[in-house]
Protein backbone atom coordinates (compact mmCIF):
# COMPACT_ATOMS: atom_id res chain seq x y z
CA UNK A 1 0.00 0.00 0.00
CA UNK A 2 2.76 2.52 0.85
CA UNK A 3 4.51 1.44 -2.79
CA UNK A 4 0.69 2.36 -4.11
CA UNK A 5 0.66 6.01 -2.51
CA UNK A 6 4.62 7.06 -3.64
CA UNK A 7 3.81 5.61 -7.08
CA UNK A 8 0.87 7.85 -6.98
CA UNK A 9 2.74 11.35 -5.46
CA UNK A 10 4.90 10.68 -8.07
CA UNK A 11 2.98 10.40 -10.90
CA UNK A 12 0.58 13.47 -9.67
CA UNK A 13 4.15 15.28 -9.41
CA UNK A 14 4.73 14.23 -12.70
CA UNK A 15 1.79 15.35 -14.32
CA UNK A 16 0.90 18.54 -12.35
CA UNK A 17 4.03 19.55 -13.72
CA UNK A 18 3.54 18.77 -16.92
CA UNK A 19 0.48 19.88 -17.47
CA UNK A 20 1.06 23.39 -15.24
CA UNK A 21 4.24 23.98 -17.55
CA UNK A 22 2.01 23.83 -20.52
CA UNK A 23 -0.37 26.09 -19.13
CA UNK A 24 2.12 28.21 -18.51
CA UNK A 25 3.81 28.19 -21.88
CA UNK A 26 0.80 28.47 -23.73
CA UNK A 27 -2.04 30.32 -21.72
CA UNK A 28 -2.40 33.80 -23.26
CA UNK A 29 -4.97 35.19 -20.36
CA UNK A 30 -2.42 35.32 -17.03
CA UNK A 31 -5.48 34.49 -14.95
CA UNK A 32 -6.42 31.51 -17.09
CA UNK A 33 -2.87 30.94 -16.59
CA UNK A 34 -2.77 30.98 -12.98
CA UNK A 35 -6.44 29.35 -12.25
CA UNK A 36 -5.14 26.05 -14.33
CA UNK A 37 -1.55 26.00 -12.73
CA UNK A 38 -3.52 25.83 -9.32
CA UNK A 39 -5.94 23.38 -10.59
CA UNK A 40 -3.03 20.81 -11.62
CA UNK A 41 -1.01 21.31 -8.61
CA UNK A 42 -2.99 21.28 -5.83
CA UNK A 43 -5.58 18.64 -6.98
CA UNK A 44 -4.32 15.06 -7.18
CA UNK A 45 -4.07 13.21 -10.01
CA UNK A 46 -8.08 14.58 -11.40
CA UNK A 47 -6.43 18.22 -11.74
CA UNK A 48 -4.01 17.63 -14.35
CA UNK A 49 -6.40 15.17 -15.82
CA UNK A 50 -9.27 17.75 -15.79
CA UNK A 51 -6.70 20.08 -17.43
CA UNK A 52 -6.07 17.65 -20.53
CA UNK A 53 -9.83 17.02 -20.98
CA UNK A 54 -10.98 20.79 -20.86
CA UNK A 55 -7.79 22.98 -20.91
CA UNK A 56 -5.89 22.69 -24.13
CA UNK A 57 -7.02 24.09 -27.03
CA UNK A 58 -6.51 21.27 -29.84
CA UNK A 59 -8.67 23.64 -32.76
CA UNK A 60 -5.62 24.98 -33.86
CA UNK A 61 -3.48 22.10 -34.72
CA UNK A 62 -6.53 20.15 -35.89
CA UNK A 63 -7.17 22.95 -38.34
CA UNK A 64 -3.51 23.18 -39.78
CA UNK A 65 -3.70 19.80 -40.34
CA UNK A 66 -7.39 20.06 -42.49
CA UNK A 67 -5.87 23.58 -43.94
CA UNK A 68 -2.88 21.58 -45.68
CA UNK A 69 -5.40 19.84 -47.41
CA UNK A 70 -7.91 22.80 -48.07
CA UNK A 71 -8.35 24.51 -51.23
CA UNK A 72 -8.92 27.57 -49.34
CA UNK A 73 -7.84 28.22 -45.90
CA UNK A 74 -9.33 26.70 -43.23
CA UNK A 75 -9.46 29.35 -40.23
CA UNK A 76 -9.96 32.84 -42.77
CA UNK A 77 -12.80 31.96 -44.73
CA UNK A 78 -11.82 33.59 -47.73
CA UNK A 79 -8.49 34.05 -49.15
CA UNK A 80 -7.76 37.05 -51.72
CA UNK A 81 -6.24 35.55 -54.83
CA UNK A 82 -2.56 37.12 -55.43
CA UNK A 83 -3.69 39.24 -58.57
CA UNK A 84 -7.10 40.85 -57.04
CA UNK A 85 -6.94 44.18 -56.56
CA UNK A 86 -6.72 45.79 -53.34
CA UNK A 87 -9.30 47.62 -52.93
CA UNK A 88 -10.48 48.11 -49.69
CA UNK A 89 -10.07 51.50 -48.70
CA UNK A 90 -10.21 53.02 -52.06
CA UNK A 91 -13.61 51.59 -52.54
CA UNK A 92 -14.25 53.91 -49.71
CA UNK A 93 -16.54 57.39 -50.71
CA UNK A 94 -16.24 58.53 -47.11
CA UNK A 95 -12.88 59.22 -45.17
CA UNK A 96 -14.30 58.76 -41.69
CA UNK A 97 -14.59 54.80 -42.94
CA UNK A 98 -10.76 54.31 -43.67
CA UNK A 99 -9.34 54.20 -40.28
CA UNK A 100 -11.73 51.38 -38.82
CA UNK A 101 -10.97 49.85 -42.45
CA UNK A 102 -7.88 49.75 -42.19
CA UNK A 103 -7.75 48.26 -38.83
CA UNK A 104 -10.35 45.15 -39.99
CA UNK A 105 -8.24 44.80 -43.26
CA UNK A 106 -5.16 44.34 -40.73
CA UNK A 107 -6.53 41.71 -38.77
CA UNK A 108 -8.96 39.91 -40.79
CA UNK A 109 -6.78 39.95 -44.04
CA UNK A 110 -10.07 40.26 -46.02
CA UNK A 111 -11.21 42.41 -48.50
CA UNK A 112 -13.95 44.98 -48.72
CA UNK A 113 -16.15 44.34 -51.36
CA UNK A 114 -18.65 46.49 -52.77
CA UNK A 115 -22.39 46.37 -54.24
CA UNK A 116 -24.59 44.17 -51.33
CA UNK A 117 -27.61 44.85 -50.32
CA UNK A 118 -28.61 44.33 -46.38
CA UNK A 119 -32.27 44.06 -45.34
CA UNK A 120 -33.17 43.81 -41.51
CA UNK A 121 -35.78 41.27 -40.43
CA UNK A 122 -37.71 41.36 -37.17
CA UNK A 123 -38.20 37.98 -35.19
CA UNK A 124 -39.42 34.89 -36.58
CA UNK A 125 -42.43 36.63 -38.02
CA UNK A 126 -40.38 38.43 -40.59
CA UNK A 127 -36.85 36.29 -40.72
CA UNK A 128 -38.32 32.51 -41.02
CA UNK A 129 -41.08 32.69 -44.12
CA UNK A 130 -38.03 34.66 -45.69
CA UNK A 131 -35.42 32.12 -44.88
CA UNK A 132 -37.95 29.50 -45.68
CA UNK A 133 -39.01 31.14 -49.02
CA UNK A 134 -35.10 30.86 -50.16
CA UNK A 135 -34.79 27.61 -49.32
CA UNK A 136 -37.83 26.91 -51.69
CA UNK A 137 -36.48 28.92 -54.31
CA UNK A 138 -32.64 27.19 -53.86
CA UNK A 139 -31.80 25.66 -57.20
CA UNK A 140 -28.08 24.83 -57.00
CA UNK A 141 -27.09 24.76 -53.29
CA UNK A 142 -28.32 25.32 -49.82
CA UNK A 143 -26.08 25.78 -47.08
CA UNK A 144 -27.34 25.70 -43.34
CA UNK A 145 -25.47 26.03 -40.10
CA UNK A 146 -27.37 26.74 -36.96
CA UNK A 147 -26.54 26.48 -33.19
CA UNK A 148 -30.33 25.50 -31.67
CA UNK A 149 -32.70 23.66 -34.31
CA UNK A 150 -35.54 22.92 -32.62
CA UNK A 151 -37.97 20.30 -33.92
CA UNK A 152 -41.00 22.36 -32.87
CA UNK A 153 -43.69 23.49 -35.38
CA UNK A 154 -41.05 26.29 -36.54
CA UNK A 155 -38.47 23.60 -36.43
CA UNK A 156 -40.18 21.20 -38.50
CA UNK A 157 -41.25 23.82 -41.46
CA UNK A 158 -37.53 23.91 -41.50
CA UNK A 159 -36.86 20.64 -42.07
CA UNK A 160 -39.86 19.67 -44.69
CA UNK A 161 -38.64 22.70 -46.67
CA UNK A 162 -34.92 21.12 -46.62
CA UNK A 163 -35.95 17.35 -47.20
CA UNK A 164 -37.83 18.87 -50.43
CA UNK A 165 -34.86 20.85 -51.90
CA UNK A 166 -32.51 17.59 -51.36
CA UNK A 167 -35.61 15.50 -53.06
CA UNK A 168 -35.38 17.68 -56.24
CA UNK A 169 -31.52 17.72 -56.48
CA UNK A 170 -30.35 20.52 -54.48
CA UNK A 171 -27.30 20.51 -52.39
CA UNK A 172 -28.35 20.82 -49.02
CA UNK A 173 -25.95 20.51 -46.22
CA UNK A 174 -26.81 21.22 -42.81
CA UNK A 175 -24.07 21.89 -39.90
CA UNK A 176 -25.17 21.38 -36.39
CA UNK A 177 -23.50 22.01 -33.19
CA UNK A 178 -22.79 19.19 -31.14
CA UNK A 179 -23.99 20.38 -28.21
CA UNK A 180 -26.35 22.76 -29.57
CA UNK A 181 -28.72 20.16 -30.85
CA UNK A 182 -29.21 18.64 -27.78
CA UNK A 183 -31.66 21.53 -26.64
CA UNK A 184 -34.55 19.81 -28.88
CA UNK A 185 -35.61 15.80 -28.72
CA UNK A 186 -36.24 14.56 -31.25
CA UNK A 187 -33.14 15.96 -32.72
CA UNK A 188 -33.46 17.89 -36.03
CA UNK A 189 -30.07 15.65 -37.14
CA UNK A 190 -32.32 12.61 -37.25
CA UNK A 191 -35.38 13.89 -38.90
CA UNK A 192 -33.12 15.55 -41.74
CA UNK A 193 -30.83 12.56 -42.39
CA UNK A 194 -34.33 10.61 -42.76
CA UNK A 195 -35.62 12.88 -45.30
CA UNK A 196 -31.83 12.65 -47.43
CA UNK A 197 -30.29 15.63 -45.80
CA UNK A 198 -26.68 15.51 -45.32
CA UNK A 199 -25.57 16.25 -42.18
CA UNK A 200 -22.26 17.39 -40.21
CA UNK A 201 -22.01 17.69 -36.26
CA UNK A 202 -19.70 20.08 -35.10
CA UNK A 203 -17.74 18.91 -32.42
CA UNK A 204 -19.91 16.74 -30.81
CA UNK A 205 -19.10 15.54 -27.42
CA UNK A 206 -18.08 11.48 -26.55
CA UNK A 207 -15.82 9.59 -24.18
CA UNK A 208 -14.61 7.18 -26.21
CA UNK A 209 -12.10 8.28 -28.08
CA UNK A 210 -12.20 11.55 -25.40
CA UNK A 211 -13.56 14.94 -27.21
CA UNK A 212 -15.46 16.62 -24.56
CA UNK A 213 -15.30 20.34 -26.22
CA UNK A 214 -18.36 21.27 -24.18
CA UNK A 215 -16.97 25.27 -24.32
CA UNK A 216 -16.11 25.16 -28.19
CA UNK A 217 -18.93 25.94 -29.62
CA UNK A 218 -19.89 27.06 -33.17
CA UNK A 219 -22.55 29.73 -32.73
CA UNK A 220 -22.65 30.93 -35.98
CA UNK A 221 -26.12 30.77 -37.55
CA UNK A 222 -25.55 30.96 -41.99
CA UNK A 223 -28.02 30.32 -44.34
CA UNK A 224 -26.51 30.12 -48.27
CA UNK A 225 -28.90 29.83 -50.93
CA UNK A 226 -27.10 29.65 -54.45
CA UNK A 227 -24.22 31.34 -53.30
CA UNK A 228 -25.82 34.87 -53.76
CA UNK A 229 -28.41 35.08 -50.87
CA UNK A 230 -27.73 34.79 -47.61
CA UNK A 231 -28.66 35.27 -43.97
CA UNK A 232 -26.79 36.21 -41.04
CA UNK A 233 -27.67 37.24 -36.98
CA UNK A 234 -28.28 35.57 -33.94
CA UNK A 235 -31.45 34.09 -34.37
CA UNK A 236 -31.54 30.03 -33.66
CA UNK A 237 -34.30 28.50 -35.53
CA UNK A 238 -37.72 27.29 -33.10
CA UNK A 239 -40.94 29.03 -32.13
CA UNK A 240 -39.25 30.86 -28.89
CA UNK A 241 -38.63 33.81 -31.60
CA UNK A 242 -42.19 34.16 -32.61
CA UNK A 243 -42.97 36.85 -29.92
CA UNK A 244 -46.47 37.61 -31.67
CA UNK A 245 -47.69 34.68 -29.65
CA UNK A 246 -48.49 35.75 -26.69
CA UNK A 247 -49.10 32.64 -24.70
CA UNK A 248 -45.18 31.45 -25.22
CA UNK A 249 -43.30 31.96 -22.22
CA UNK A 250 -39.97 31.89 -24.16
CA UNK A 251 -40.49 34.46 -26.23
CA UNK A 252 -37.53 35.57 -28.16
CA UNK A 253 -37.36 39.78 -29.44
CA UNK A 254 -34.10 39.64 -32.02
CA UNK A 255 -32.73 40.77 -35.75
CA UNK A 256 -32.01 38.69 -38.22
CA UNK A 257 -30.44 40.10 -41.62
CA UNK A 258 -30.79 39.20 -45.31
CA UNK A 259 -28.23 39.75 -47.67
CA UNK A 260 -27.44 39.74 -51.62
CA UNK A 261 -24.68 40.09 -53.59
CA UNK A 262 -21.00 39.96 -52.98
CA UNK A 263 -20.82 39.74 -49.43
CA UNK A 264 -22.47 36.24 -49.69
CA UNK A 265 -19.44 34.90 -51.49
CA UNK A 266 -17.63 35.27 -48.09
CA UNK A 267 -20.19 33.63 -46.16
CA UNK A 268 -20.41 30.69 -47.75
CA UNK A 269 -16.73 30.51 -48.22
CA UNK A 270 -17.11 30.46 -44.06
CA UNK A 271 -19.22 27.92 -43.88
CA UNK A 272 -17.69 25.51 -46.60
CA UNK A 273 -14.49 25.79 -44.00
CA UNK A 274 -16.81 24.25 -41.31
CA UNK A 275 -17.63 21.45 -43.34
CA UNK A 276 -14.17 20.87 -44.59
CA UNK A 277 -13.56 21.12 -40.73
CA UNK A 278 -15.58 18.66 -39.48
CA UNK A 279 -15.96 16.44 -42.35
CA UNK A 280 -12.72 16.50 -44.11
CA UNK A 281 -14.57 16.74 -47.50
CA UNK A 282 -13.31 19.78 -49.42
CA UNK A 283 -15.64 21.92 -51.77
CA UNK A 284 -14.81 24.94 -54.25
CA UNK A 285 -17.91 26.93 -54.16
CA UNK A 286 -18.91 27.94 -57.56
CA UNK A 287 -19.85 31.52 -57.99
CA UNK A 288 -22.68 33.36 -58.46
CA UNK A 289 -24.02 34.57 -61.78
CA UNK A 290 -26.96 36.65 -59.93
CA UNK A 291 -26.08 40.34 -59.87
CA UNK A 292 -27.70 42.24 -56.80
CA UNK A 293 -27.19 46.15 -57.22
CA UNK A 294 -26.10 47.37 -53.60
CA UNK A 295 -24.33 49.99 -52.24
CA UNK A 296 -23.60 48.53 -49.33
CA UNK A 297 -19.43 47.86 -48.55
CA UNK A 298 -19.21 44.57 -46.08
CA UNK A 299 -16.77 42.17 -44.76
CA UNK A 300 -17.07 38.97 -42.88
CA UNK A 301 -15.22 38.34 -39.65
CA UNK A 302 -14.98 35.23 -37.89
CA UNK A 303 -13.67 34.47 -34.93
CA UNK A 304 -12.69 31.28 -32.83
CA UNK A 305 -10.53 30.20 -30.29
CA UNK A 306 -8.07 28.74 -33.12
CA UNK A 307 -5.94 31.50 -35.27
CA UNK A 308 -8.92 33.42 -35.43
CA UNK A 309 -8.55 34.06 -31.59
CA UNK A 310 -9.21 38.16 -31.07
CA UNK A 311 -10.12 39.29 -34.13
CA UNK A 312 -13.28 40.37 -33.14
CA UNK A 313 -12.59 41.57 -30.02
CA UNK A 314 -9.34 43.55 -31.89
CA UNK A 315 -11.97 45.29 -34.12
CA UNK A 316 -14.32 46.33 -32.08
CA UNK A 317 -11.74 48.04 -29.87
CA UNK A 318 -10.34 49.95 -32.76
CA UNK A 319 -14.24 51.08 -33.82
CA UNK A 320 -14.82 52.51 -30.62
CA UNK A 321 -11.35 54.50 -30.40
CA UNK A 322 -12.17 55.68 -33.98
CA UNK A 323 -15.45 56.98 -33.22
CA UNK A 324 -16.09 60.55 -33.08
CA UNK A 325 -19.86 61.22 -32.23
CA UNK A 326 -21.79 58.01 -31.00
CA UNK A 327 -21.73 54.28 -30.16
CA UNK A 328 -24.75 52.14 -29.29
CA UNK A 329 -24.17 48.52 -28.29
CA UNK A 330 -27.01 46.32 -28.26
CA UNK A 331 -26.48 43.12 -27.00
CA UNK A 332 -28.10 39.84 -24.48
CA UNK A 333 -25.15 39.08 -22.85
CA UNK A 334 -22.80 41.84 -21.82
CA UNK A 335 -19.61 40.95 -19.78
CA UNK A 336 -16.88 43.01 -21.42
CA UNK A 337 -12.75 41.99 -21.26
CA UNK A 338 -10.81 44.82 -19.61
CA UNK A 339 -9.87 46.57 -22.46
CA UNK A 340 -12.91 47.18 -23.58
CA UNK A 341 -14.26 48.43 -20.18
CA UNK A 342 -11.46 51.21 -20.64
CA UNK A 343 -12.03 52.22 -24.33
CA UNK A 344 -15.90 52.53 -23.54
CA UNK A 345 -14.51 54.54 -20.46
CA UNK A 346 -12.33 56.74 -22.44
CA UNK A 347 -14.95 57.36 -25.56
CA UNK A 348 -17.62 58.82 -23.09
CA UNK A 349 -15.15 61.32 -21.14
CA UNK A 350 -13.92 62.15 -25.09
CA UNK A 351 -17.82 63.42 -25.17
CA UNK A 352 -19.47 60.36 -27.51
CA UNK A 353 -22.41 59.55 -26.98
CA UNK A 354 -22.32 55.91 -25.53
CA UNK A 355 -25.24 53.60 -24.76
CA UNK A 356 -25.88 50.10 -24.20
CA UNK A 357 -29.20 48.46 -23.98
CA UNK A 358 -29.07 45.04 -22.17
CA UNK A 359 -32.30 43.42 -21.72
CA UNK A 360 -33.93 43.79 -17.97
CA UNK A 361 -34.21 39.79 -17.63
CA UNK A 362 -32.19 37.81 -19.07
CA UNK A 363 -32.79 33.73 -20.49
CA UNK A 364 -29.59 33.08 -17.92
CA UNK A 365 -29.66 34.95 -14.40
CA UNK A 366 -26.07 34.60 -13.47
CA UNK A 367 -24.77 36.23 -16.43
CA UNK A 368 -27.07 39.17 -15.45
CA UNK A 369 -25.40 38.80 -12.00
CA UNK A 370 -22.25 39.29 -12.99
CA UNK A 371 -23.31 42.06 -15.20
CA UNK A 372 -24.65 44.01 -12.78
CA UNK A 373 -21.35 43.72 -10.80
CA UNK A 374 -19.18 45.76 -13.38
CA UNK A 375 -21.59 48.16 -14.29
CA UNK A 376 -20.61 50.71 -12.05
CA UNK A 377 -17.26 50.86 -14.07
CA UNK A 378 -18.86 52.37 -16.95
CA UNK A 379 -21.82 54.15 -15.41
CA UNK A 380 -19.50 56.65 -13.57
CA UNK A 381 -17.42 57.41 -16.40
CA UNK A 382 -20.63 58.50 -18.52
CA UNK A 383 -21.42 55.76 -20.33
CA UNK A 384 -25.56 55.33 -20.49
CA UNK A 385 -26.87 51.65 -19.77
CA UNK A 386 -30.56 50.72 -20.90
CA UNK A 387 -32.46 47.87 -19.45
CA UNK A 388 -35.01 46.51 -22.14
CA UNK A 389 -38.01 45.53 -21.15
CA UNK A 390 -39.76 41.92 -21.64
CA UNK A 391 -39.77 39.80 -23.49
CA UNK A 392 -35.98 38.56 -23.46
CA UNK A 393 -33.98 40.62 -26.53
CA UNK A 394 -31.64 38.92 -28.20
CA UNK A 395 -30.88 41.40 -30.95
CA UNK A 396 -26.89 41.97 -31.01
CA UNK A 397 -25.75 45.18 -32.85
CA UNK A 398 -22.93 47.56 -32.60
CA UNK A 399 -23.33 51.21 -34.34
CA UNK A 400 -20.36 53.94 -34.96
CA UNK A 401 -21.11 57.13 -36.04
CA UNK A 402 -24.18 56.30 -38.17
CA UNK A 403 -21.89 54.62 -40.64
CA UNK A 404 -20.30 51.40 -39.17
CA UNK A 405 -22.55 48.54 -38.27
CA UNK A 406 -21.12 44.68 -37.11
CA UNK A 407 -23.94 42.37 -37.48
CA UNK A 408 -23.70 38.62 -36.67
CA UNK A 409 -24.02 35.79 -33.77
CA UNK A 410 -21.42 37.08 -31.43
CA UNK A 411 -22.42 39.03 -28.29
CA UNK A 412 -20.30 41.02 -25.53
CA UNK A 413 -18.92 38.25 -23.42
CA UNK A 414 -15.96 35.73 -22.69
CA UNK A 415 -17.96 32.94 -24.41
CA UNK A 416 -17.82 34.85 -27.93
CA UNK A 417 -14.95 36.51 -27.92
CA UNK A 418 -12.42 33.45 -26.94
CA UNK A 419 -14.63 30.92 -27.08
CA UNK A 420 -17.30 30.16 -29.38
CA UNK A 421 -16.40 30.14 -33.09
CA UNK A 422 -18.50 33.33 -34.27
CA UNK A 423 -19.48 34.91 -37.54
CA UNK A 424 -19.64 38.64 -37.77
CA UNK A 425 -20.19 41.20 -40.85
CA UNK A 426 -19.42 44.56 -40.80
CA UNK A 427 -21.29 47.01 -43.05
CA UNK A 428 -19.89 50.58 -44.09
CA UNK A 429 -23.30 51.86 -45.07
CA UNK A 430 -24.82 55.61 -44.56
CA UNK A 431 -28.58 54.39 -44.79
CA UNK A 432 -28.32 51.02 -43.03
CA UNK A 433 -26.41 52.56 -39.95
CA UNK A 434 -29.13 55.39 -39.63
CA UNK A 435 -31.38 52.51 -40.29
CA UNK A 436 -30.13 50.50 -37.28
CA UNK A 437 -29.63 53.61 -35.09
CA UNK A 438 -33.77 54.45 -35.25
CA UNK A 439 -34.17 51.21 -34.04
CA UNK A 440 -31.52 51.66 -31.23
CA UNK A 441 -33.26 55.08 -30.62
CA UNK A 442 -36.88 53.52 -30.49
CA UNK A 443 -35.62 50.97 -27.97
CA UNK A 444 -34.14 53.32 -25.78
CA UNK A 445 -37.49 54.78 -25.81
CA UNK A 446 -39.02 52.35 -24.69
CA UNK A 447 -36.32 51.56 -21.76
CA UNK A 448 -35.08 52.03 -18.37
CA UNK A 449 -32.42 53.68 -17.91
CA UNK A 450 -30.00 52.25 -15.24
CA UNK A 451 -28.48 54.65 -12.44
CA UNK A 452 -25.08 54.56 -10.67
CA UNK A 453 -27.09 55.46 -7.27
CA UNK A 454 -29.43 51.97 -8.38
CA UNK A 455 -26.50 49.91 -8.54
CA UNK A 456 -24.60 51.27 -5.43
CA UNK A 457 -28.05 50.63 -3.66
CA UNK A 458 -28.14 46.99 -4.06
CA UNK A 459 -28.54 45.28 -0.72
CA UNK A 460 -25.28 43.24 0.39
CA UNK A 461 -26.49 40.14 -0.10
CA UNK A 462 -27.50 40.85 -3.98
CA UNK A 463 -24.12 42.69 -3.99
CA UNK A 464 -22.25 39.73 -2.99
CA UNK A 465 -24.14 37.43 -4.90
CA UNK A 466 -23.40 39.36 -8.10
CA UNK A 467 -19.85 39.47 -7.48
CA UNK A 468 -19.74 36.08 -7.03
CA UNK A 469 -21.24 35.22 -10.44
CA UNK A 470 -18.43 37.93 -12.00
CA UNK A 471 -15.70 35.64 -10.36
CA UNK A 472 -16.63 33.28 -12.83
CA UNK A 473 -17.34 35.77 -15.81
CA UNK A 474 -14.58 34.53 -17.60
CA UNK A 475 -16.65 30.86 -18.02
CA UNK A 476 -19.84 32.11 -18.45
Amino acid sequence: MKMLKWALLELHVLAALAAAGHALLYKRDPRAAWGWIGVCLFFPIAGPLFYFLFGINRIRTRARKLEQKSPFRITVGYERPEDEEDVSLSILAAPEFSEIAQISEAVTKRPLVDGSRIEPLHNGEEAYPAMIAAIEKAARTLYLSTYIFDTDNTGRQFIDALVHAANRGVDVRVMLDGVGELYSTPRARTLLKKGGVRISRFLPPRLIPPMLYFNLRNHRKILVADGHTGFVGGMNIGDRHLVNVQENSERVVDLHFCLRGPIVSQIEHVFLEDWCFTTGEKTVPIPSAEDFAGEAICRTIVDGPNEDLDKLASILLGAISAARERIFIMTPYFLPAREMITALQIAALRGLEVAVLLPEKSNIPFVNWATRNMLWEILQRGVRVYYQPPPFVHTKLFIVDDYYVQIGSANIDPRSLRLNFELAVEIYHKPTAALLSSHVLENIKRSREVSLKEVYDRPLSIRARDALAWLFSPYL
